[in-house]
């Protein structure tokens, strides 16, 4: 594989990943996708083309992946489902340099544009006990019963802010899921400041008309829900076995077998750090992202980022995110014109409009909140190395102000997950601690591999790869 060259290789199966890499196929350039999921579809439309199991839920989204993956199964695409991309990044001579896993096998492929689709990653939700055998992040489930229609057995509580959650919540109450209760922490009040936000978002009745009943469903389902929940706590020794929750200053406790977080979805931007690409602080959806045009180009040229890796705007709109890549890719290898590839864009810059327009409410309306971004000090905030905010803390005390001199003096980030589970609490830490903004701390640095990769893999690939420096000072 690495004596070869393609056109584009589009990174992720998602709505993003598989409409850009049919469009860009079909405009008859050789693409590759390349998947880590045995099956495409991302989150979003995970197991869309196959019953999940006996346990299953009536996803509205299924239609819309369908098609997505018709498109994709038409196309003369290259579809590569379980395949690691550990490593990317322009090589000595432009053309972009891929490390791939696969089976066992390591391999380096060569592409003259590469297409980062990888979606968002849920932001961490750091409560004491968060690390408690039986508590997960709300996604995780909803991926166990897309892909294996499986859901947690015994009473389950859910507890955070966003639409994911009561999505989730009403997913698996459809299939028989016990949950005894939904803690919404949206901040009392957060309503009424969204509302600046509402005429603009009436430009999209059909999502507002969603989210309102996926806000009504947890009642129609007999879920109990406890609104403007301040903290929550997870108890138990050896596994979760209850959960504790303050609202209004008051303290009350139910018993559950299962917890499931959730506090908002963030872009998934290690690939495109790794491969060099600029980053911007997004203040409305509080993270960073890749700085793109509206095509998707990055600041690195040949490099696209597109879908809710380029910022968080749901499935739908990702789909059409991907299909401008892919005509903005298509113009710069000669396969359409410039004029061709704007007359084209035009239908799908009209359906993103509505789309955008909803995002400022929805993003004001469920920010993070501060109190779950900040643990005390006892509480872990790197699971991977076991440092707690306490750890942070002392160590931005003894003189470590830049997030890199925090990650070399305490380890954090350097873990399995390379970041992406500490990646949103660290920085916030760390500018609470020093008084500074969070875009003034930055974000962690990434290096090849960004995934785990045996050395016996590693060691079979005879080309040295060397990334560019995504350093950031503070």
């Amino acid at each position: 594989m690495s004596g070869e060259t393609i056109d584009l290789a589009v990174v992720g199966a998602g709505p993003a990943g598989m409409a850009a890499a049919a469009t860009a196929a079909d405009l008859g350039l050789d693409v590759r996708l390349l998947d880590e999921q045995p099956w495409p579809g991302g989150q979003i439309h995970r197991g869309v083309d196959r019953l999940a199991g006996p346990k299953t839920t009536d996803d509205p989204d299924r239609a819309a992946g369908r098609a997505l993956l018709h498109a994709l199964r038409q196309s003369k695409a290259d579809y590569r489902p379980r395949t690691c991309v550990w490593h990317v990044g322009p090589g000595d001579d432009g053309v972009f340099e891929l490390g791939l896993r696969c089976d066992g096998a390591v391999a380096l492929l060569r592409a003259r544009h590469v297409l980062l689709a990888t979606g968002s990653v849920e932001r961490a939700m750091p409560i004491p006990g968060w690390t408690l055998p039986g508590v997960m992040t709300a996604g995780a489930a909803q991926s166990m019963l897309k892909a294996s229609g499986l859901c947690p057995e015994g009473p389950i509580v859910m507890a955070g802010s966003g639409p994911l959650l009561y999505l989730c919540a009403d997913q698996l109450a459809a299939v028989g899921a016990d949950i005894r209760a939904l803690l919404d922490t949206t901040p009392r009040g957060r309503y009424f400041r969204a509302l600046r936000d509402l005429p603009a978002a009436l430009r999209a009745p059909a999502v507002l008309r969603r989210g309102l009943g996926l806000l009504r469903a947890p009642a129609r389902r007999g879920i109990p829900v406890h609104r403007h929940v301040e903290a929550v706590e997870a108890v138990g020794d050896l596994g979760v076995t209850g959960v504790r929750w303050r609202r209004g200053g008051r303290w009350d406790q139910t018993d559950c077998d299962h917890l499931l977080l959730h506090q908002g979805v963030q872009p998934h931007i290690n690939l495109p750090r790794l491969a060099g690409c600029a980053m911007e602080w997004d203040d409305v959806q509080h993270c960073w992202k890749p700085e793109t045009d509206d095509w998707g180009r990055s600041t690195v040229p040949g490099c696209w980022v597109a879908g809710d890796g380029a910022g968080i705007a749901g499935g739908e709109a990702a789909s059409d995110f991907g299909r401008l890549a892919a005509l903005g890719v298509a113009a710069d290898l000669g396969a359409l014109t410039r004029e061709e590839a704007g007359r084209r864009a035009t239908s799908h810059n009209r359906a993103l409009a509505p789309l955008l327009a909803v995002r400022p409410f929805l993003d004001n309306l469920y920010r993070p909140d501060r109190a779950f971004m900040l643990p005390a000090d006892g509480t872990l905030a790197c699971r991977c190395e076991e440092m707690t905010a306490g750890d942070i803390r002392k160590a931005v005390a003894d003189g470590c102000h830049a997030i890199e001199a925090v990650k070399q003096y305490t380890r954090c980030g350097m873990g399995a997950c390379q970041g992406r589970m500490c990646g949103s609490t660290v920085p916030e830490v760390i500018a609470d601690a020093r008084g500074v903004p969070v875009s003034a701390v930055g974000t962690y640095s990434q290096r090849t591999p960004v995934k785990p990769l045996p050395l016996t893999e590693l060691a079979k690939l005879d080309t040295v790869l060397n990334p560019p420096s995504t350093e950031t000072a503070a």
